[in-house]
């Protein structure tokens, strides 16, 4: 899972109970989705200890690394697809963007429909699964897809947590064009949390085509802090977390830096085609490095990368000209029946960048790891 030189390994005790829950304990094991109203699972490792926590009424499942909280899968149906929110650090600091679930002041507040860490993309039959928020009315959402949590399928805590879930890809009247089954496997370190994605797409009675489209698809909205330095007046929040009045420059801690498996760094990775990206930044004074590995197996590998100054940080598959200037698109059509894998691996490491060759090593790793 981890490349030796950036293993780090201590013995911890594994048992913990939550209590604002009531909860079902289950040690060294797996079990499937569970009827009760809130599940915690763990193992006893060690590494850190990770437990998932499912509260069916609030529609999520809480991930917490020795008892603190990293991230919840949250799919609520005031979303318009599931979500991981917030992503943590290891000592707790939030590295995605509160707006516009939690505000937070001096944060930026474009693009509502970027919340947390996600999978969609912007052309699908047509349909726009990657812009659809509550913020969208009227006539535009017969343009939009949405997608919906359908069930979990497992829960398995320990070293190497995983979360199996199904979701639907839905047309704007609710009809499923697209079955996703999302594994989530999650892992820790002293000072790093990893979350490797692999995401299935099956199509169902119709043909389904991809077109050619910057808008996609594994993507995050980081934290103001870990965005690039503005060069243009923006609106942001107040210290209320309302959106301010007027327009204004206010990089005061804003630090973020992207750089590619290529070479290239800042603005002039976006478009480009990368094995992975990272984004280098200071969040309350400590080094935070978050990095996106595209698997060498996914359709469309390299990625294009839709790594945007503002915060957006997004991994996309088929950009060829949307992105990348090619002269041909980069579509990608699914048979009825047949079906696609995609794997991304998510890194956030702290008190320290990832170098290059780190990042290689995690790279090999991964596709060795998931064939």
């Amino acid at each position: 899972m981890f490349p030796e030189k950036v293993r780090r390994i201590r013995k911890e005790n594994s048992c913990w109970v939550l209590p604002a829950v009531l909860l079902l304990l289950v040690a060294c094991g797996r079990q499937t989705a569970s009827h009760d109203s809130a599940t915690t699972v763990e193992n006893e490792t060690t590494m850190p200890a990770i437990s998932l926590l499912h509260d069916e009424q609030r529609k999520k499942v809480e991930v917490r690394v020795d008892g603190a909280l990293f991230t919840a899968y949250l799919y609520g149906e005031s979303l318009k697809k599931p979500i991981l929110y917030p992503l943590k650090s290891s000592s707790g600091m939030e590295v995605t963007r509160g707006f516009p679930l939690a505000p937070r002041a001096g944060e930026r507040v474009d693009h509502p429909h970027q919340a947390g860490l996600w999978f969609n993309f912007g052309d699908v039959n047509g349909l726009d699964f990657w812009n659809n928020s509550d913020s969208v009315k009227g006539e535009r959402l017969q343009h939009m897809g949405l997608i919906r949590h359908r069930e979990i399928v497992s829960l398995a805590g320990g070293s190497g947590a995983e979360l199996q879930v199904r979701m639907d890809w839905l047309t704007p009247r609710h009809e499923p064009l697209l079955a996703e089954t999302a594994r989530f496997v999650f892992t820790a370190t002293e000072d790093a949390r990893i979350i490797d994605r692999i995401s299935t797409l099956t199509a169902l009675e119709e043909q389904v085509f991809f077109r050619d489209n910057k808008e996609g698809m594994l993507g995050i909205r980081v934290a103001r802090e870990m965005a690039q330095p503005d060069t243009e007046a923006v609106l942001l929040t107040d210290a209320s977390g309302r959106p301010a009045k007027l327009r204004q420059v206010n990089n005061n801690g804003v630090t973020g830096k992207y750089r590619g498996s290529s070479g290239l760094e800042g603005d002039a990775v976006w478009g480009t085609r990368n094995q992975w990206v990272r984004l280098d930044g200071i969040l309350e004074g400590k080094e935070v490095t978050i990095a996106i590995i595209d698997h060498v197996a996914n359709p469309g590998h390299p990625a294009h990368w839709h790594a945007r100054g503002y915060g957006l940080f997004a991994a996309n598959n088929f950009a060829r000209k949307a992105m990348g200037g090619g002269e041909e698109e980069q579509n990608f059509t699914l048979e009825p029946g047949a079906s696609a894998t995609f794997r991304y691996r998510i890194i956030i490491q702290e008190g320290g960048q990832l170098t290059d060759s780190v990042l290689n090593s995690y790279a090999t790793a991964f596709a060795q790891q998931y064939q």
